[in-house]
């Protein structure tokens, strides 16, 4: 083990066994402290505690460097020394304890579950990729590090050319969020449940459209099937479209209160949840507006935890099709006196290699300050890519700039 001085501390180089480093890792950032204040936690309790703590196996050790204050350094020195114990195992042991002694965070659940509406009447703009990556960055594991664009410098880098190679952004490795996500496509379309590999329920069975028109067969959780990926667990959850939806506007027409058809069909499965997503069709319909009912603000609800998740392009057929759902939702609003909070803006798809158009459009939205811009997504072939061969996005590419960009959206709206 050598040493350099730094100001009041000195610059440790020893080894850790990988194992060891990499939970150390996690574990401080799971507690939003740094590195050098674990360790120095650690051999504070380490040298507190005296002799006879467990042999730690240091087989197999890499190089692991910290900083540490002068005197404390001095000090375990002579502890490991006076016990008749390696520095490297010393150090090992005072690590092992600070993990010991700092279990993980469990993971903080919504008191409400979490209702998330993405929308935009007009098709195209990406509100299934949306809804599908921060559905997936909700539900990463939260004892695994992800790579997060930093919230902090968020505002900054979209006046950069956002997501773009070699964009100067800046990333850290976070815990993920743990959240159990339920994924609802609500297109008759189907693009969401293709695109994380499942078939469309078929139209001669149970589905979310015979549910809601109250023409159920079964139990609505017998149609949920999970997204299988290790960093999701089983925490990802999706609940797959049917083509019958094409006739839930009429089928609605008919329904009681059809407002809150979407909210009592879903009604069901909801406490098993932290979160849940509405991948909504491109549409203006009753189906909107039992998308937009489901995401109002509940008695006792915390402003903000859930509502309407806006999916635009920078181009200017967004921002007709923008004035259109805004209006709809004002007059659901106002009608129902609803009190429906909008989430934000996400503007998707986003080039600044496309000139004057792209980086024009996104200041005008970025001019809007409620809602907000929450988050920018660059348009990279991973999204594609994790399209074609029928994937997560996550899962397929969890370090691409798409992948951290929705891992930033999910922070911004959760």
């Amino acid at each position: 083990m050598t040493s350099s001085e730094a100001g009041d501390r000195e610059k440790v180089v020893s080894k850790l066994p990988p194992a060891l480093q990499q939970d150390l890792k996690i574990r401080a950032a799971q507690h939003g402290t740094d590195i050098q204040h674990a360790v120095e936690a650690g051999i504070d309790a380490w040298r507190r505690l005296g002799g006879n703590l467990p042999t730690v196996d240091t087989g197999g050790a890499k190089p692991f460097a910290t900083f540490l204050r002068s005197e404390q350094w001095n000090a375990f020195r002579a502890d490991c020394s006076s016990r008749g114990l390696s520095l490297i195992q010393g150090l090992a042991q005072s690590v092992a304890l600070w993990l010991e002694t700092n279990p993980p965070p469990g993971v903080v659940r919504p008191e409400h579950p979490k209702r998330i509406i993405t929308c935009n009447q007009k098709g195209g703009v990406g509100k299934t990729a949306v809804a599908a990556g921060t559905g997936e960055a909700l539900a990463e594991d939260s004892n695994q590090l992800h790579p997060v664009r930093i919230s902090k410098h968020f505002a900054a880098a979209l006046s950069e050319p956002v997501d773009q190679p070699g964009s100067p952004l800046d990333y850290e490795d976070l815990p993920g969020l743990g959240l159990r996500v339920l994924l609802v496509d609500f297109d008759p379309q189907g693009h969401l449940t293709k695109q994380l590999g499942h078939t469309p329920l078929p139209i001669d069975g149970d589905s979310l459209t015979k549910h809601m028109a109250g023409e159920a067969k079964g139990d609505l959780g017998n149609l949920i099937v999970p997204i299988e990926d290790p960093r999701f667990g089983n925490r990802l959850h999706l609940l797959p479209a049917c083509t019958d939806a094409f006739l839930l506007d009429v089928k609605l027409s008919g329904v009681r209160a059809r407002e809150a058809a979407l909210e009592r069909a879903l009604a069901a499965v909801e406490g098993h949840y932290d979160v849940i997503i509405i991948d909504c069709p491109p549409s203006l319909g009753l189906s909107m507006d039992a998308a937009a009912y489901y995401g109002r603000r509940r008695e006792g609800e915390a402003r903000g935890n859930s509502g309407i998740l806006i999916i635009v392009q920078a181009e200017d057929s967004s921002a007709d099709a923008y004035e259109l759902l805004t209006s709809q939702i004002e007059d659901l609003r106002s009608d129902m006196h609803l009190e429906l909070d909008y989430l934000g803006i996400v503007v998707n798809h986003y080039d600044a290699r496309r000139g004057y158009i792209a980086t024009s459009s996104l200041q005008a939205w970025l001019d809007i300050k409620d809602p907000r811009v929450v988050g920018v997504i660059g348009d990279l072939k991973e999204q594609k890519e994790a399209v074609r061969v029928k994937q997560p996005l996550l899962a397929y590419s969890p370090r691409c700039d798409q992948a951290v960009g929705m891992r930033a959206l999910a922070r911004e709206i959760s």
